[in-house]
Parts: structure tokens; sequence; C-alpha cells
């Protein structure tokens, strides 16, 4: 397994040498400057992986750039309107440069509209470290009385309704807009930001889009890129959905083993592959993550490790993100099938037998608390949950598994 972390460019508060004592041996980085849509040209490439080469004094870092997170899918080809048509090509087009620039693995997601949700960026633990959180109950108080979307209440029964009115009440207005601009953050380093009326703005224009319509669309994207991607000598790795279950009215279409399943076999070829995120489908309690592992470890492309406690049974419910060994996720057992899986790949001649990971997020730790690196990435918290996972690949190579 290759340990990887992820880096968002010059702008990021957690720089390459920090990355290079952690002691990583490559880079997961994206052109977030670039305008979802647009191509990514070789000349933006090169500068990108001439700044993952370079320490701060000028010598050489080592490390490359292995894995790309996220070459984003814009909201046309996942709405087909627009310029979607146009996107594709250019879609190709990047992965054409990127192939030529040597990157092998390309991770992107299919989520309308937002490409994650929490609640809280920086919720208190009784140790004083601090994480991201979904809470339940604060999200329908900014569905039902900030967004204020129509036919929001449908999805919200009376407790949780009463309850989010109750929330809400009692939050000071400073409270309300933090609530607002955490739930509409994105991804960290995103080209795109959303303001409220953007967000009603494209959930409306997914009125008419299904969740069974979603898929197609994937699809359709699917059986245009990953044959070009598979020629290339390209792995694409969808990640789930975030948290994966519906929100805002919105389709949820990777958002369980079942949900990958149907998009696999549409598209059955090996550079069609998963990000198999623990921290993602982890938040649901019916997704078995060493189970997804040992079936389709073969189209796992790319590892998120992390670790989510929820607060409920509920599919839906509300969960923070826990240290990489503790939460609710056997980390242990998922670690252990991703190394039978690469000794499957290694017996069979794979080029790809090493499955590249980073310890995803972290909760923020000593310094992070004064570094204020992008919400869930900060460099010491996340240096501790490679040090625990680490560990876990050591031991159980030592007794071999």
């Amino acid at each position: 397994m290759k340990q990887t972390w992820r880096w968002f460019g010059p702008k990021d508060l957690v720089s390459i040498d920090d990355t290079l004592q952690a002691g990583v041996e490559g880079i997961v980085s994206a052109l977030h400057h670039v305008p979802t849509g647009a191509v990514w040209t070789p000349e933006e490439i090169a500068q990108r992986q001439r700044e993952i080469a370079t320490m701060k004094d000028g010598a050489a870092s080592g490390l490359a750039w292995d894995v790309v997170e996220s070459l984003p899918v814009s909201e046309d080809i996942k709405k087909q309107q627009g310029d979607w048509r146009a996107h594709i090509e250019n879609y190709k087009i990047s992965l054409r440069h990127l192939a030529q620039a040597g990157i092998k693995v390309i991770c992107y997601n299919f989520m309308p509209v937002l490409d994650w949700t929490r609640t809280d960026l920086a919720w208190r633990r009784p140790n004083g470290a601090t994480c991201m959180r979904f809470d339940l109950t604060d999200f329908a108080a900014f569905d039902l009385f900030i967004l204020k979307r129509p036919g929001a209440e449908a999805d919200f029964d009376d407790d949780l309704r009463a309850a989010a009115r109750e929330r809400f009440n009692d939050m000071s207005g400073a409270r309300r807009d933090e609530l607002a601009k955490n739930v509409v953050f994105g991804l960290p380093g995103a080209a795109e930001s959303f303001s409220l009326d953007d967000v009603r703005q494209h959930i409306a224009e997914y009125d008419s889009i299904s969740e069974d319509r979603l898929r197609a669309h994937l699809i359709d994207f699917l059986s245009e890129v990953t044959p070009v991607a598979e020629g290339l000598g390209l792995r694409l790795c969808c990640h789930p959905d975030d948290p994966p279950v519906p929100l805002l009215g919105l389709p949820r279409i990777m958002s369980t083993e079942a949900h990958y399943a149907a998009v696999m076999n549409a598209v059955d070829r090996t550079a069609n592959g998963i990000t198999l995120c623990s921290g993602s489908l982890g938040a649901r309690p019916d997704n078995d993550l060493p189970g997804i592992m040992d079936r389709w470890g073969s189209r796992v492309h790319f590892l998120h490790l992390r670790n989510v406690k929820r607060e409920t049974g509920d599919i839906r419910g509300s969960f923070f993100e826990d240290e990489h060994l503790n939460g609710d996720a056997d980390m242990v057992a998922l670690i252990a099938s991703a190394l039978r899986e690469e000794a499957r790949r290694k017996a069979a001649g794979r080029a790809d037998w090493s499955i590249p990971f980073r310890p995803d997020h972290g909760q923020d730790i000593l310094d992070d608390q004064g570094r204020k690196a992008q919400p869930g990435y900060p460099a010491i918290g996340r240096l501790k949950g490679l040090a625990e996972l680490r560990g876990v690949i050591a031991g159980l190579q030592y007794v071999g598994l």
C-alpha cells in the first residue's frame, strides 16, 4: 500500500516539506484553480509536478504527483445540459495530458451540487481536539429555515422538524451564518464556491432528475471516458457520496455497495473503478467496508482511510470525524482485506498491484489549531493517523495477515 498525502498546491498551509517529513511516498493533488469543465493543459500539469518535486529551499523532494483528486465532473455533465458534451471532450483531453505526464490514477465524484456536507468544521472534542461533524438537527435547521427549500418539510419527520425549529431559534445570527457557510463549503480547494442562491438554483435544476436518471448520466459519462482511460493505461475511481444519504432533495447514486455494483457492472472495465472511502461509506451502518473490499477489490484503485463515529444507528444520522483507529469502521479488517487484494494482484502480475492510500482527514491537534489549514486536512492530525495506519499495515504484514 503506497502512502500518499493530499496537497492543495502552493497555497496549502501544509507544505511539501511537511509532507516529506511525515514520511509519505507520493502526493495526491489537483489543479483547483482551473475552472470545472476546462482542459487541464500540459503546462499547468507540469507546473504542479514541479511544485511537488521541489522543497522550499529548492532541493528535490523526491515526491511525485501520483493521484489526481479530483479531475472534477461538471454540473452540466451530471445534468446533461448546457455544455456537457464539450465538457466530456475536454475531460478526455485532460486525461490524455495526464497520461502523457505519467499520472495513472484519477479520482472524481458524481455528487450533485455539493461535494461534501458538514455542519461543523471545528467541533470541539473532550480532549480539546477539533474535528468536522455532521449534525442532522443542525442540517435540518439549515434546510428548513435558512435555505428554505421548497418541499424540505417532507424530508424530515415531525420530531426532527420540531427539534430543528428549536435549534434554529436558539442560534445566534453568527451561528446561522456559520452553519450556512459550512454546509455550502464544498470540496476544500475547489475552484467553485456556492452562495445560497446558487444552491437554490442548482437544486431546482435537479427537480426532474431522479436517482435512476442521474445514474444513467454517470453511465453515459463513463461509457465515453472509460475506453479513453483504458487505452491510456489510466485508472478512474469514483468517490462515494459524502454523507452517503439523500440531502436537499437531491439524488444520491454512490452511497452503497449496490450503487457501486450497478455502475461497475454497467461499464465493466477495470479502468472503471472505486475510491473506497472508509469515512464516507462508513457513515452508514449498513455498509460492510471489509466486505466491499473483499468483493470489489479488483476495481478499487484508491483508498481513503478515515473513521467516523455514528451518533445513532439510523441510516441517516449525525456523525463526527473520529481518530483513525477509533470510530465505527473496523480499520484493521479493512486494511487486511486491502493487503490480501494486493497479494492477489501481485500473483496475477498486475502492474497496479500496490494500491495508493492516504490518511483521509484528521482531527486538529497541537499546532494544527494555530495553523488553520484546509478543514479536515491538518498536518499533525493526519500525521498521527498515518502513523497509526502504518503500524496496522506493519503488524498485519508481520503476522502474515
